[in-house]
């Protein structure tokens, strides 16, 4: 599968501390082991000149989202840190957000606008949420959705296989793998 550099965009969905590392507050078994593949599709894309994109959980110490997962991804805090083996780079765009959706109340809609992106790469955690509901937003503003399997995690088996159900299904995103995207200038 070959995406052009010129209008695709690799959005790294919340590779947190609290999601991906061990101490985490809401740690996710499956992400760490996508981390190398994350991190050699974007050393691909950066080379080719495709725009990166992360998104970042990011909440206030009374977040009403508490109530359901517990405190998680502090605004500031190390939890809500981006994981050091895929820190973001200068050029690279970070989405700070308040909800699952990487576009609700972000820019992140404007960036990929300003920048002619007809296709987005998603990937990271966790799959059912985060990166279905930004996947999915992408999708409902026309926006090509490729979703590299060994680039995504989720708590279970069944979450992740219900995440890849409604993309492919209800947005037609592009099931892949990071090996079979090529990113060309």
């Amino acid at each position: 599968m070959t995406l052009k550099a010129s209008d695709t965009a690799v959005i790294v969905v919340d590779m947190q501390n609290d999601f991906c590392h061990k101490n985490g507050r809401l740690f996710v078994p499956t992400a760490p082991p996508t981390i190398p593949a994350i991190k050699n599709l974007l050393n691909r894309a950066r080379s080719a000149g495709a725009l990166i994109v992360y998104t970042q959980d990011w909440h206030s110490r009374d977040d009403p989202e508490f109530a359901i997962w517990g405190e998680h991804a502090v605004a500031g805090s190390w939890g809500a840190e981006i994981v050091e083996e895929l820190k973001p780079v200068e050029g690279d765009i970070v989405i700070k957000k308040l909800r699952y959706d990487g576009f609700y109340g972000t820019p992140l809609e404007h960036y990929l606008y300003l920048n002619n992106i007809k296709n987005v790469i998603v990937t990271g955690t966790v799959a059912n949420i985060c990166v279905l509901h930004t996947a999915g937003s992408a999708a409902l503003r026309w926006i090509n959705v490729y979703l590299p399997i060994d680039c995504t995690s989720a708590l279970t088996e069944f979450d992740m296989k219900a995440a890849l159900r409604q993309i492919t299904f209800l947005y037609r995103g592009i099931l892949t793998r990071s090996d079979m995207l090529e990113i060309t200038r």
